[in-house]
């Protein structure tokens, strides 16, 4: 598996795309992370063309358990993020 894109490499590739300097790539990288962040901590969804949407989702009360003791626990109720992926980069990576 290959290693993933650091934030740098990922400036520099926007930058390259847009055709502009990093500093303005990495200003709009920073305002979609913010955006994205507010939204789905707000309980929205945000869905991005072409990858897919992230959403907040609630999980309920549970019973879990410790592997280290096998002890059950229980876990109480909390929020997780999620991603659905979309089609178009699905047939994209499998094509």
């Amino acid at each position: 598996m290959a290693k993933p894109m650091t934030k740098t490499q990922l400036v520099a590739a926007l930058a390259e795309e847009m055709g502009t300097d990093k500093k303005s790539a990495s200003g709009a990288l920073d305002a979609i992370i913010a955006v994205i962040t507010s939204e789905v901590s707000g309980g929205g969804a945000v869905t991005l063309p072409g990858v897919g949407k992230i959403y907040c989702r609630e999980r309920p009360e549970r019973m879990v358990r410790n592997p280290a003791t096998g002890e059950q626990i229980k876990k109480d109720a909390d929020k997780v993020v999620k991603m659905t992926i979309a089609k178009a980069l699905k047939d994209s990576v499998n094509a």
